[in-house]
């Protein structure tokens, strides 16, 4: 009966045969259909399936049949596979194979304004949003690259031009050489994003939060384009065509795969992804082992580079000082990723993108060493990327019906000692290597003939069945001498010296037939032979005494939080502490109290008083103490990644600085060493109205959004003077270019704001203009950069005209001439202690600013618009003692309190009080004193910093570095590929620019 169905579908095969083709054929027609059985094989038809002596049946580039005592069909070519292993073909769903890079444009030089695409076509505005690119169309097969593909293990790739952060869609291909008619099995078969704007020539976006923002404001006016009616994109004032929209909602259909490239874009795509309810494959970096909790709340699919860093050359002592312990570390760790993801119950599959064709399969046996399980990797290069992409029912497993891609192996693939012999891609043969196919390893009996003359040898043949070694003795020696063996399909030669003259050779050749070898040759005389060898014993693999059994790598599986040489390797926990016996600066109407006990308990302030008690409550001795209210910088650039400005355009409202913090920079913990526990970071100062700000509390070794203040009303950064209008570059063209210009800008955004408002319900969702909208209803508040009298009264003008008020000036170093004019207004101001003359519009500057405004019943803050400066805001606040003879409580309102009241969180920080959060600073001494430091840091009553961890931690990274650099100049002395010992930055972001400062010191 099972014959009988066999032989049925044999007969439909056939018939598929008889249709046409439609291109001429320039010769003779080939009616060969690739009939091939493949027999006596072990094949894994997928990881839970594997079948021994079976038999694989393929036909007209599909398998027709596989299992077990199957038929061989007459008109099918027989291989005989005994030995062998059959494996699905691999499956990379990034890679740009076929596809023509783009190249980065060049730097324009100056500040020449690109506002819109130059694109031609009726396409969108941004030249990095082309979702209007189809891979398919400029696919060519590049024979080389495929090669280089199909010597891995892969089979189908889906190729997309990797470029902008719209791409377009991929191409899924095979890796035949044949016509890419043949190749293509999806045109159409994934959409792809990034963060990156690539080869765009526009002006936005120039940093990451630009970047999120325009992907975010791309996904809105799809839906909007979408929902519009035909006649409403005639009217003159519509959208009319958009082929990039159109694209976009086109390719919503298809799997969604977004290039994040390291684990905290992982975290921006997927945050992405939930606002507009998309399911993203996200193609990481190879760091996301280091945030795994993080990983799998996004529940997306994922795809994992094996990339792993090279060691570093850490021979140079000096350059290796300026490595950060992290990165060492990520070189140690990063063969963990695979199998993290595996333990965790995640889905992925792997990708070759970013590793040498020779480092593929090296750095995914080190990923099997590592925890990854084998059946897991196989389905990561097969069944998996398959399902996701929707071409299951073609590719991914070994079964009928499917297209006939398969590798053909030694032995399991993953085996260090597996050779990969060939490689089937849609029914045709790719020969990786010739060598291997048969097993010649083991031992045998030769026969020289000469006039009648029989001499007799011992050969053992060894090695590895594709670089074969011999060695040949007379029969009853021991004598042993290597012999040159090179095989060839089936013919051989074997040559080697005479042991008394080196330069006599014996020479033979012949051919196997059957695991016998016949031939002629010479000896070492040059006396003609005949010969003949025949297996004697089987070979018997022998360990490796040439070099010692190479130890089993140890790798320290302690992830850091952050990820930084004073990362945590356990979080610290919210606990009730009870500080007793410190001098406590309240900032309230009790002021400050000697000898005064401060209970936290869950995470607020629960009691202050004297001789307070709490059981089980942990006790701090404070006696000599002072405890303080943590301190809040008001103007902040930490934190952030990607560019802290959006210089492109005049007005960036929809850019936000929530989207780009960065909870690994290392100045969240040297501020929270010197008593900082809240900063509001915010947006440069390049614009008339930059991005939205963000306020966060220093919990350090939190993630992003857990860094984020809960509850908090929006700020946004508006900017005034030189660094708005560029003075610095006489080559400026994007307006304004004058003071006068910064108002117009100014006007035109709350007119169009107001307009848009009233447009009502079924507008065109704006980013921009919902944040102007939030400031005329006062559900988001200005901090504006200022300096000079004359634009603060401007802008304290133009907000009464459109009746918002301005919330805080930052920096306004000429406030003390408009205080009275910012008491009407109802302004706070938040400046420098006494910085001046560093460009034009500071030159009346004064240090006794802080103080006459204070005087004029101002809140005023202190604030430091430098990381290293926020270090010392209790120092630079109490400058305002000696420059004005206010009293040292309302110094040290200036950096904890006054801040906390203009960012309208003071119901809950600035200050001592029962009920408000438990962000504390315990000090060695008076904390306005230049001798003062910070003990302990409390954030919501965590831990976050004491001093004497620090000691400890320092010594902890001193030997954790020699540890790791012991190991890899061990790695390095064994053969290991290295890298140069480069520096690691940090970035340090400011008000007018980013910058990259060297960080030193493996921190």
């Amino acid at each position: 009966m099972k014959r009988t169905k066999l032989l049925f579908f044999f007969c439909c095969i056939i018939s598929v045969a008889q249709a046409q083709e439609t291109f001429p054929v320039n010769g003779i027609h080939d009616y060969r259909q690739g009939y091939v059985a493949f027999t006596h094989a072990t094949i894994i038809k997928d990881s839970k399936t594997t079948l021994k002596d079976a038999t694989l049946i393929i036909k007209e580039g599909k398998i027709i049949a596989v299992g077990n005592n199957l038929a061989v069909p007459k008109d099918a070519a027989s291989i005989d596979c005994k030995g062998k292993y059959i494996y699905p073909s691999f499956i990379d769903l990034i890679s740009d194979y076929g596809i023509t890079t783009a190249t980065q444009p060049a730097q324009r030089r100056g500040y020449t304004v690109q506002p819109v695409s130059d694109t031609k076509g009726a396409y969108g505005w941004n030249q990095a949003i082309r979702p209007e690119t189809d891979a398919y169309k400029v696919y060519a097969v590049n024979n080389e690259k495929a090669k280089d593909m199909r010597s891995i293990g892969f089979g189908v790739v889906l190729s997309h031009l990797q470029d902008g952060i719209a791409r377009g869609t991929g191409t899924l291909v095979t890796l035949s050489d044949e016509k890419e008619n043949f190749n293509m099995l999806k045109e159409k078969a994934a959409a792809f994003y990034s963060f990156s704007k690539g080869s765009s020539t526009q002006d936005y976006p120039t940093s990451l939060m630009g970047a999120v923002a325009l992907l975010r404001q791309t996904y809105l006016d799809a839906a909007w384009y979408k929902n519009l009616k035909p006649e409403d994109r005639e009217k003159s004032t519509s959208e009319g065509t958009n082929l990039s929209l159109q694209a976009w909602n086109d390719n919503q259909s298809l799997p969604q795969i977004f290039d994040a490239g390291e684990k905290w874009n992982v975290l921006r795509a997927a945050k992405i992804a939930g606002e507009f309810g998309v399911q993203y494959i996200i193609k990481g970096g190879g760091n996301e082992y280091q945030r795994m909790a993080e990983m799998k709340a996004t529940k997306a699919n994922f795809i994992l580079p094996l990339n792993f860093p090279k060691a570093i050359d850490v021979e140079d002592p000096n350059a290796t000082s300026l490595v950060a312990l992290g990165v060492m570390k990520h070189w140690e760790m990063a063969p963990l990723e695979p199998g993290m993801f595996d333990k965790a119950g995640l889905n992925f599959t792997l990708t070759a993108s970013g590793t040498a064709p020779g480092e593929f399969l090296d750095n995914l046996r080190k990923a099997i060493d590592n925890g990854l399980s084998e059946s897991k990797a196989l389905d990561a290069l097969t069944k998996t990327p398959a399902t996701l992409i929707g071409a299951y029912d073609k590719i991914g497993s070994i079964e009928a019906g499917k297209l006939a891609d398969f590798i053909i192996t030694t032995g399991p693939v993953f085996d260090e000692k597996t050779v990969f012999l060939q490689n089937w891609i849609l029914g045709k043969k790719f020969i990786i290597t010739d060598k291997g196919w048969n097993d010649y390893r083991g031992n045998y009996k030769l026969t020289i003939k000469q006039n009648n003359n029989n001499r007799q040898y011992d050969v053992a043949v060894e090695g590895r069945p594709d670089k074969l070694s011999a060695t040949i003795k007379p029969a009853g020696d021991t004598t042993k001498t290597d012999i040159k063996l090179s095989i060839i399909n089936n013919s051989v030669n074997l040559r080697w010296s005479a042991k008394a003259d080196s330069s006599k050779n014996n020479f033979l050749a012949g051919i196997i037939n059957n695991n016998a070898w016949n031939g002629s040759g010479y000896d070492a005389y040059g006396n003609t032979v005949a010969w003949n060898m025949v297996a004697s014993s089987p070979y018997i693999e022998k360990p490796d005494t040439a070099k010692p059994k190479k130890k089993k790598d140890l790798i320290d599986t302690s992830v850091l939080y952050p990820f930084v040489g004073y990362g945590f390797t356990t979080m610290p926990k919210q606990e009730d502490v009870l500080i007793k016996n410190a001098t406590v600066w309240t900032n309230e109407a009790d002021g400050i109290l000697q000898n005064t006990d401060v209970l936290i308990k869950g995470g607020k302030i629960a009691a202050v008083g004297k001789n307070l008690s709490a059981a089980g409550a942990k006790q701090i001795d404070a006696t000599g103490m002072y405890l303080s209210p943590g301190i809040i910088d008001e103007h902040s650039h930490i934190a952030a990644t990607g560019g802290i400005n959006e210089c492109s355009q005049s007005v960036t409202a929809e850019v936000r600085v929530g989207d780009v913090i960065d909870p690994e920079d290392i100045q969240i913990y040297r501020q929270l060493s010197d008593g900082v526990t809240s900063s509001h970071i915010l947006h440069g100062s390049c614009n008339t109205i930059g991005g939205q700000t963000q306020l966060i509390k220093l919990r350090w070794g939190k993630d992003a959004e857990e860094m984020k203040f809960e509850n908090w009303d929006g700020f946004i950064k508006f900017a005034l003077g030189e660094n708005v209008k560029r003075s610095y570059s006489p080559t400026n063209s994007r307006f304004p270019n004058t003071r006068m210009g910064v108002e117009q800008v100014l006007t035109d955004a709350f007119i169009r704001a107001e307009d848009y408002e009233k447009q009502g319900a079924g507008k065109r969702k704006d980013l921009e203009l919902d944040a102007l909208v939030e400031i005329l209803n006062a559900k988001r508040f200005i901090t504006c950069h200022s300096y000079v009298q004359s634009e603060i009264n401007m802008l304290m003008h133009v907000a009464d005209s459109f009746h918002f008020k301005v919330n805080t000036f930052t920096h306004i170093l000429e406030g003390y001439k408009v205080a009275d004019k910012l008491k009407a207004h109802g302004a706070y101001a938040s400046t420098f202690s006494d910085w001046w003359a560093y460009k034009a519009e500071v030159q009346d500057a004064i240090p006794y600013n802080a103080a006459l405004m204070t005087d004029v019943g101002l809140t005023v803050a202190i604030n430091s618009d430098d990381a290293e400066m926020a270090r010392h805001l209790n120092q630079e606040a109490a400058k305002t003692i000696k420059y004005g003879g206010i009293t040292p409580e309302q110094a040290f309102k200036m950096c904890t309190l006054n801040p906390a009241i203009m960012l309208h969180v003071a119901d809950r920080v600035g200050s001592i009080k029962v009920g408000k959060d438990a962000d504390l600073v315990l000090w060695n001494d008076n904390p306005l004193s230049v001798y003062a430091t910070a003990q302990k840091t409390f954030v919501d009553g965590i831990e976050y910093y004491d001093r004497q961890r620090d000691s400890t931690m320092r010594i902890y990274i001193a030997n954790e570095r020699n540890r790791l650099i012991q190991k890899m100049l061990t790695a390095k002395k064994e053969g290991a590929k290295t890298q140069p010992a480069t520096r690691t930055f940090d970035q340090i972001n400011e008000c007018e620019e980013d910058r990259v400062g060297a960080m030193v010191g493996g921190f």
